[in-house]
C-alpha cells in the first residue's frame, strides 16, 4: 500500500472534500437564513408580518432545506460511489497480489503476474519479461494467447523495440495505437493485431527485475491513467513475489547442497567404519590361514561375511531413504506412510504410525523442515534396525499451535546415553539428527536405558498460516513472531 499515490490516498480518505462539504454544510445555511432576514426587513417588511408572509416564509425554508439536502446527498452519492469504485479495485489488486504471492516455483509465479495483470486492468494480451541478475533476457511469458499462435510467432524480439525500451528506460508506456509509433518494430509474421497498449517496469529497490506489457484494452478503445496507476502498483507487489520465488530457489538450492554435504560426510563415515573392519578381518584371516588356525580364520570369515551383510543391509536402507522425496502435491504424512511401509518390508521390524490429533493432514512445517523431520525418522529407524534388536517401532506425531513433537520409540535393548563417548556419536547418528533439528529452529532428545528401549523426540517449530474467510492464505507467521521467541514448554 506504500506505493499508492498521495492523490489516491486522499480520494481514498476522502479529507479535501469532506472538509469542503463540511464548510459548506455549515456556512449554507447561515448565508440563506442570513438572505431571508434581508428579504424579510429590507425588500418588503410588510409581507411577513401576516399569515401569507409566514406561509411563504415557511415555503421557502421548507424548499431551501430541501434543495440543500438533495445538494449535500447528492455529494455524499458521488463520494461513496467513487470509494466504492475505489475498493473493488484495491480488493482486485489485493485478490491478484495473493494469487502471485502465494506460490514459490519462479516459473509458476511468472505465469500468475502476468495472468493476473491481464485481469486485473481488463487486456486481451500480456507479457512478461523478466532480466537475469546479469542483466540479460532469462525469460519471456505470454497470456492471452493459444499454444498455436505462440508457436507460429517463433523467437520473441525483445532485444530491440518496445519491449526493450521499457526495460532500458525503465518509464511506463501507454499509447492508443503501437503501430504507429517509431519504436514498433519486430512484429513477426501471424502477428495477432494490436493497438493499445500499457507497459511498466517491475522495479525492486532501484534496480528493474523485468516489465509487464499489456494489450488490446477490452471495454475502452485504450488504457487510461487509472490503468497505468493500477498496473504500476501491481508491479509492485509482482517484484516482491519474483524476489521471493528466486530466494525460494537459492534456499533449494543451498538446502540439496547441504543435504548432499551431510550425506556424502554420513557415507564416508559409515564406508570408512566398514573398510576398516572388513580389512582389519581380512588381514586377520590371512594371518591365521598362514598359521595354520583354520577355524580361527573361519570364525574371522563369518564376521567379515556378516558385516558385508550389514553393509548391504545400510546401503539398501539409505538407498531407500534417498529415493523417498518431499512432494508437495502429496504432502508429508502421505510420504512417511508409504516409507514406513517399505522401510517395515525391507527391515522385518513392525512400525506403526500415530497421528495426533487424527484428523491432522498438514503439518504446517517450512519445505525445509519438513525434509530435516524426515530424516531424522530415517536416521532414528536405522538405529533401530542397527543397534536396538527391536521387533516393533512407532513413529507418533503430536501437533500442538506452535510445535510438532515427533517420538520415535522401540521394545529393544535401550543403552545408557550417559555411556556414549563423542567417538560413538556418528555410530548412533545422534549428533546429525540433532543438527538437523536445530538447523530449523529445533530440539531434539533422546530417552533411553538399558532393557526398556529407546525415544527419539524431535519437537520442530510450526509455521503459523493465516487464512482469510474466502480460504485464500493471507500470510505464514514465523515461530518466532508468534510467542516472542520464547521455546515454551509443550502447549496443551
Amino acid at each position: 500500500m506504500n506505493g499508492l499515490p498521495r492523490q489516491t490516498w486522499l480520494s481514498i480518505g476522502g479529507s479535501t472534500e469532506l472538509r469542503r462539504l463540511k464548510w459548506i454544510a455549515i456556512l449554507a445555511p447561515v448565508v440563506f437564513l442570513a438572505a431571508l432576514e434581508g428579504l424579510r426587513h429590507l425588500v418588503y417588511p410588510s409581507l411577513f408580518r401576516s399569515w401569507p408572509g409566514y406561509l411563504l416564509l415557511g415555503g421557502v425554508v421548507l424548499i431551501g432545506t430541501l434543495f440543500f439536502a438533495e445538494t449535500i446527498f447528492t455529494v455524499i452519492g458521488r463520494m461513496q460511489a467513487r470509494l466504492a469504485q475505489q475498493n473493488q479495485e484495491l480488493l482486485a489488486l489485493h485478490e491478484a497480489g495473493l494469487a502471485i504471492t502465494s506460490q514459490l516455483d519462479l516459473e509458476t509465479v511468472l505465469q500468475k503476474v502476468v495472468d493476473e495483470a491481464r485481469e486485473l486492468v481488463g487486456a486481451r494480451y500480456g507479457a512478461l519479461s523478466l532480466l537475469s541478475e546479469e542483466g540479460s533476457m532469462e525469460a519471456f511469458l505470454s497470456s492471452g494467447l493459444d499454444p498455436e499462435e505462440c508457436a507460429r510467432l517463433g523467437p520473441v524480439p525483445v532485444e530491440h523495440g518496445m519491449l526493450r525500451s521499457v526495460l532500458t528506460d525503465g518509464e511506463p508506456i501507454r499509447t492508443p495505437d503501437l503501430t504507429k509509433d517509431p519504436r514498433s518494430v519486430g512484429f513477426p509474421p501471424g502477428h495477432p493485431i494490436m493497438h493499445s497498449l500499457l507497459a511498466v517496469p517491475i522495479r525492486s529497490h532501484g534496480r528493474i527485475l523485468g516489465s509487464l506489457y499489456l494489450t488490446e484494452k477490452e471495454d475502452a478503445p485504450e488504457f487510461d491513467a487509472a490503468d497505468e496507476a493500477r498496473l504500476t502498483r501491481f508491479a509492485t507487489q509482482a517484484a516482491l513475489a519474483i524476489e521471493n520465488a528466486r530466494l525460494h530457489r537459492r534456499v533449494q538450492a543451498l538446502a540439496i547442497a547441504e543435504e548432499r554435504e551431510r550425506i556424502a560426510r554420513e557415507m564416508h563415515d559409515s564406508l570408512a567404519q566398514v573398510l576398516g573392519y572388513v580389512n582389519t578381518k581380512a588381514q586377520a584371516a590371512q594371518e591365521l590361514l598362514r598359521a595354520g588356525q583354520d577355524e580361527r580364520a573361519a570364525a574371522q570369515i563369518g564376521q567379515l561375511a556378516q558385516a558385508a551383510r550389514d553393509a548391504y543391509a545400510d546401503v539398501r536402507e539409505n538407498i531407500l531413504g534417498l529415493r523417498t522425496s518431499l512432494d508437495r502435491e502429496r504432502g508429508f504424512l502421505d510420504t512417511l506412510r508409504d516409507y514406513l511401509q517399505r522401510w517395515q518390508d525391507q527391515s522385518g521390524v513392525a512400525v506403526t504410525l500415530a497421528v495426533h490429533p487424527a484428523d491432522v493432514t498438514d503439518l504446517q512445517l517450512s519445505p525445509l523442515a519438513e525434509l530435516q523431520l524426515l530424516r531424522i525418522i530415517q536416521e532414528a529407524l536405522a538405529n533401530v534396525r542397527k543397534h536396538a534388536a527391536a521387533t516393533q517401532a512407532t513413529v507418533v506425531i503430536d501437533g500442538t499451535s506452535r510445535w510438532i513433537e515427533v517420538t520415535i520409540a522401540d521394545n529393544g535393548a535401550g543403552f545408557d546415553p550417559a555411556t556414549i563417548g563423542r567417538s560413538d556419536f556418528p555410530r548412533f547418528g545422534l549428533a546429525t539428527m540433532r543438527e538437523r533439528a536445530q538447523s530449523v529452529g529445533g530440539t531434539l532428545d533422546i530417552d533411553a536405558a538399558p532393557g526398556r528401549g529407546t525415544r527419539v523426540i524431535a519437537r520442530l517449530p510450526v509455521e503459523t498460516v493465516l487464512v482469510g474467510r474466502d480460504g485464500s492464505v493471507l500470510g505464514i507467521v514465523p515461530p518466532a513472531e508468534q510467542d516472542g521467541g520464547a521455546h515454551a514448554g509443550r502447549d496443551r
